[in-house]
Order: structure tokens, then C-alpha cells, then sequence
């Protein structure tokens, strides 16, 4: 995983007023919400005996150990071991490494890193927060820079999504363009039919490609799709373990704002997009290795330029 970065980890739908446990990004995390509704997460594991603490109760916005009553707060420190006494001084090595969590437009994320070095809040793409949504998960059993890895791949689309969005066959791909801005990679997309005389325009070769389709990436895991000015889909690659991610693919859009008609309109939306999603996870789960890396036994082409220069980006990041 990349090392200080905010990664999204759930929809803030999934955590209520009950403790949660999830794995992600290897490790075994307990999550709640005090007496704020404030989201905490600390490691799953009890520091006295080892029980899971997310299978404990929230008292007064802390979490109890059912196991002996342990109560941590939300930096992953003993408050109070029952069987001392309320009087008795907690050792500060009674503790467990809590994570710092944001929560903004319907997700939760944790700061994977150095606490000192954690900005305020993790970016999104908050044009969005004028759209409307739908939210659908899957798990794939890939590692989250595969799954990442198909969203950003332009040369499948006339043979995986041949009966979706890939229908016209427009095999041959011209560029395409990709722009690094920081932690952020755009790419434009021009992908047209194969007259059998055309040969495919290198990237520097592309006039005006600002007009054309494009896509965004953003470190570590967030990606959207410009479908129209008013339609977008969204996604969230979630990791859980080397051989396993969450996708958390949304269709935002602001087309219909009418409340009965715009929950049917996002449904729809929905539905399609599971649709598309399932096409792509039934070849991306067969690829080997599980997890992608810069140097591999592959034969890259051009068309590939955005899973070479997000690799390429990534082991960057990873060294820093």
C-alpha cells in the first residue's frame, strides 16, 4: 500500500450506531461513532487477552471489551480496566494504534500513515457533491491495484463490454493522452474503428485532445468517469488484503431532481452500472499475479500508457 495517504474504506451507510469490524488494508479494524456520531477506528485486537474489541458495545461514546471491560477511546487508549478499580491509574501501555478517520459525501476514509504528516481532509472530486447517487459493492478477488488497473484500461472496452459500452467496435486507439497533475492522472480517450489503413496517432499527435472523452484518477484509490456534464460514475477500490479489494462503484448524475422520479432514475443507473462491472470482473479476476507491479511478464503497448504511467506513479509514491 501507498504510506500516508487517505484511503477510502467504507460508505458511511455501512457503519450505524453498533460497532463494525472490517478488514482492510491487511489489518483487522474496529469502527464506531461516539456520542457525536463521530467516526473512530482502532485495531480490532484487544491489548489484555487478544479478543476482538468490535464485538464489544459503545458506553458513552467509547468502546468496551466484552471480554473483561476494557474501555478504549477513540485514540486506542485503556481508560478503564474494571477489575482495577475506577481509581486506579491505566498504564499507558494499555493501548492499541487507532487510525485517523474523515468523513464527507456518503464515505468514511483512514489516514494510513505518519499522524504528523496527515493533511486535513482527503480530496475528492467535489464537483460532485451537486450530484445525486446510487452505490453498489462488489468484492473482487484481485488486488485493489488490478481492479484500479481495469478503470484505467481504454483497450478492452470493444471486447469486454462488446454489448454495453463498448459497442461500434472501435478497436483501434489512438494515444492515448495522459496528464499527471500531482496525485492526479487524467486521460483522454479516442478510440474509433479499424479501417485497416489508419495507424493509431501517438499520443503527441493528438490535437485538441482536451475535447476529447476522459477519465480521472486520483491516489490512492479513487476514480471517475466523465459520462456527461451531468452523469458520472464514480468508484472507490477498497483494499482489503494482497488478494482482495471492495469496489464501491457509484452513478452520480443531476439530470432528474424530482424526488420519486430521481431515486428511479439513480436505481437504473445502478443497475447498469452492475452490469458493466460484472463484465469487467469476470476477466479481471483471472489475471496473474493478483497484484500488478512497474516490472512484470507482461507486453505492454501503447494503448496501456495509463496503467504504465499509473505504475510508474505509484512505485514513486510507494518509495517516498
Amino acid at each position: 500500500m501507498i504510506y500516508n495517504q487517505w484511503y477510502v474504506i467504507l460508505d458511511s451507510n455501512e457503519l450505524s450506531r453498533k460497532p463494525l469490524r472490517v478488514k482492510r488494508l491487511n489489518e483487522n479494524l474496529a469502527l464506531w461513532r461516539d456520542e457525536h456520531g463521530t467516526v473512530c477506528c482502532i485495531d480490532d485486537r484487544c491489548c489484555h487477552r487478544g479478543v476482538s474489541l468490535s464485538c464489544g458495545q459503545i458506553i458513552n461514546g467509547k468502546l468496551e471489551c466484552p471480554f473483561h471491560g476494557f474501555i478504549y477511546d477513540k485514540t486506542g487508549k485503556v481508560t478503564l480496566i474494571p477489575a482495577n478499580g475506577k481509581n486506579k491509574t491505566v498504564p499507558e501501555t494499555m493501548k492499541v494504534k487507532a487510525y485517523k478517520t474523515y468523513e464527507g459525501y456518503g464515505l468514511i476514509w483512514i489516514w494510513w500513515g505518519d499522524d504528523a504528516k496527515a493533511t486535513d481532509e482527503p480530496f475528492f472530486f467535489k464537483e460532485l457533491g451537486d450530484f445525486s447517487y446510487s452505490t453498489f459493492i462488489d468484492p473482487w478477488s484481485v488486488h485493489y491495484s488490478r481492479a484500479i488497473e481495469n478503470q484505467l484500461d481504454v483497450v478492452h472496452l470493444p471486447f469486454v463490454h462488446r454489448t454495453t459500452i463498448g459497442r461500434g467496435d472501435k478497436t483501434l486507439v489512438n494515444g492515448p493522452v495522459v496528464i499527471r497533475d500531482k496525485e492526479l492522472i487524467t486521460f483522454y480517450v479516442n478510440n474509433v474503428k479499424d479501417d485497416g489503413k489508419t495507424t493509431p496517432l501517438k499520443p503527441d499527435e493528438i490535437a485538441d485532445y482536451e475535447k476529447l472523452f476522459h477519465l480521472q484518477f486520483h491516489y490512492p484509490n479513487i476514480w471517475q468517469n466523465f459520462i456527461s456534464d451531468k452523469i458520472r460514475a464514480f468508484a472507490a477500490f477498497v483494499p482489503v488484503d494482497d488478494e482482495n479489494s471492495l469496489v464501491y462503484i457509484r452513478y452520480y448524475q443531476r439530470m432528474i431532481k424530482i424526488p420519486l422520479l430521481r431515486e428511479l432514475f439513480n436505481y437504473i443507473g445502478k443497475v447498469s452500472s452492475i452490469v458493466i462491472l460484472r463484465q469487467d470482473k469476470r476477466v479481471v479476476i483471472t489475471q496473474l499475479p493478483k497484484k500488478s507491479a512497474v516490472k512484470m511478464d507482461e507486453r505492454l503497448i501503447m494503448g496501456d500508457k495509463p496503467i504504465i504511467e499509473y505504475r510508474k506513479h505509484r512505485q514513486e509514491l510507494m518509495g517516498q
